[in-house]
């Protein structure tokens, strides 16, 4: 703790001039209709602890994600180890990236693990019929994505398939990969492919969208077909039941009345579409009313969880079962010229928006909520990283995730926010949404989000002593990195000092701010 707060005191010395020039800077621009926020912090819990898989990642075989992003090869002029891009790995592994789920996904439903071991000049090539009808010679298959893992400091999250596997399959899967018997077929055939130790594999997700493209199931028909598969995965995996995507309560409480016993975890789909499915829109160009419209459909991912959380607990009140949102994030409409099947789409502020709105429902629901997959990692929808050849770029989600690190296994702690109102048309919206947390080394993390486009926040706290952090923000709405301008949207320093005992955070519009502190000095908010 005291080393913690020498380094903390340290960077003060260095830049507390230059911070509070430009917050008094700021304040004396402000325009006379900037709100006004009150936030009361506590010491007490929320809930249990904020799992670091809620900051997981999802891998698919789609588009650019896998060949051309993660992979580009071990004969490829690209640095990379294995195969893999040493660039996009060591981005990655900044995040401390707690889980991987891979091969997807609609990919994952038909999927045969077989493909992928072996030599890679003898690996059959198949068409992704989900994706493009591409061809995908299977050179990234289990061995390959194993040892992204490993190169990642990452958990495995593997999603099987149930859609078109039978149960004796993936279970031999798991076998192959987990099994360290001297006598095994399967294992002795891992050794043969270059991998003498098992594996582990945490997570194992027992089919996929088993109401869509895992099979087109009605729920019975799912819940009965998971008691079957999860009957043949035996060894020391969490097995993961297809939930809800469609917000069908109907599926979340037949799957918990009829096969709550055989699953430990229950996945929930939720993607933020603003708009029509049909006309979703682009990731830049969009209006203020397109942007209220999207946070909005964002912070629907509560009601989502809530209702979800309410059938669970009826059928497993001691919570038993976890809830994953496994799959998660901003679906907007193709960047144009690009294949419309690769689902590439740029990363603006407002996905960084979405982002801290969804880690922050997600850290008010840590009872159930034990993982949370964004989709996805590299050149997908909503990415951490574009790349283009042997070029690649940190997106805003990418910097949005590297603030919210210290969240990653803390305590979130019970808050009391006023927040006034956001209006844009039709569209009502809280103004400034918060989360607060206290990591294992005593120090309280909080995360505030003005929702507001045009206008500035000031969030008068309880707290005593002095902050600081970084904030995100940007003159547009859709701000956005480049390849030529790679770095126009970063993290900027913030600090802030109490005033009368009291400290006061100033939100520039459209922002997001992290601040962390020692103390818990905490004052009377009456005062």
């Amino acid at each position: 703790m005291h080393a913690v707060a020498k380094r903390i005191e340290a960077g003060w010395r260095l830049r507390t001039a230059f911070l509070l020039s430009l917050t008094l800077a700021a304040n004396a621009a402000w325009p006379a209709d900037r709100m006004e926020a009150a936030l009361t912090v506590t010491q007490e819990a929320a809930g249990p602890r904020i799992e670091p898989a809620i900051y997981g990642h999802f891998v698919e075989h789609l588009g650019t994600g896998v060949y051309g992003g993660l992979w580009v090869g071990p004969e490829s002029s690209i640095p990379n180890t294995r195969g893999f891009r040493n660039d996009v790995v060591a981005a990655l592994r900044r995040l401390k990236v707690p889980v991987l789920r891979w091969p997807g996904g609609c990919f994952a439903d038909d999927y045969d693990w077989r493909d992928g071991i072996g030599a890679p000049a003898q690996r059959p090539v198949r068409l992704n019929k989900v994706w493009g009808n591409v061809p995908d010679n299977n050179r990234v298959g289990t061995h390959e994505f194993m040892d992204l893992a490993e190169q990642l400091g990452a958990e495995v999250y593997l999603a099987g398939n149930m859609g078109s596997m039978p149960p004796r399959a993936m279970s031999q899967w798991l076998e192959y990969l987990t099994s360290d018997s001297a006598d095994s077929t399967l294992a002795n055939e891992r050794r043969r492919n270059g991998r003498d130790q098992p594996w582990k594999v945490k997570y194992f997700g027992v089919g996929n969208e088993s109401w869509g493209c895992g099979g087109s199931m009605r729920a019975e028909y799912a819940a009965d077909l998971h008691r079957q598969y999860a009957t043949f995965l035996r060894g020391p995996t969490l097995k993961v039941a297809s939930g809800d995507g469609e917000g069908r309560d109907e599926v979340t409480e037949t799957m918990m009345a009829r096969a709550r016993d055989q699953m430990d975890a229950l996945s929930l789909h939720y993607y933020t579409v603003p708009g029509p499915w049909e006309h979703k829109g682009l990731a830049t160009g969009f209006d203020a009313q397109r942007w209220a419209l999207t946070l909005k459909t964002a912070l629907g991912v509560e009601a989502r969880i809530s209702a979800t959380e309410a059938i669970m607990d009826r059928h497993d009140p001691a919570r038993r079962v976890a809830l994953f949102v496994d799959e998660w994030g901003l679906w907007h409409d193709p960047e144009p010229g690009s294949n419309g099947a690769f689902l590439h789409q740029q990363n603006t502020l407002r996905d960084a928006t979405v982002a801290a709105l969804s880690l922050n429902i997600f850290h008010r629901h840590t009872a159930r909520v034990k993982m949370a997959n964004i989709a996805q990692m590299v050149n997908v929808l909503q990415a951490m990283v574009l790349t283009d050849g042997p070029l690649m770029l940190l997106t805003p989600t990418y910097h949005l995730f590297d603030m919210y690190q210290p969240f990653q296994g803390a305590t979130p702690l019970k808050l009391t926010l006023q927040t006034p109102r956001y209006r844009q048309g039709g569209i009502e919206l809280p103004a400034v949404d918060v989360s607060g947390a206290r990591g294992a080394d005593g120090v309280t993390t909080l995360a505030l989000v003005n929702l507001d486009p045009d206008r500035w926040a000031r969030v008068l706290t309880n707290l005593a002593e002095p902050v600081q952090g970084r904030v995100l923000t940007a003159a547009a709405m859709d701000a956005h990195n480049s390849f030529a301008q790679a770095r126009t949207l970063v993290p900027a320093p913030y600090a802030a000092q109490p005033v009368n005992g009291r400290l006061s955070l100033e939100l520039p519009p459209k922002s997001i701010v992290v601040v962390r502190t020692l103390s818990s000095n905490l004052v009377n908010p009456s005062r």
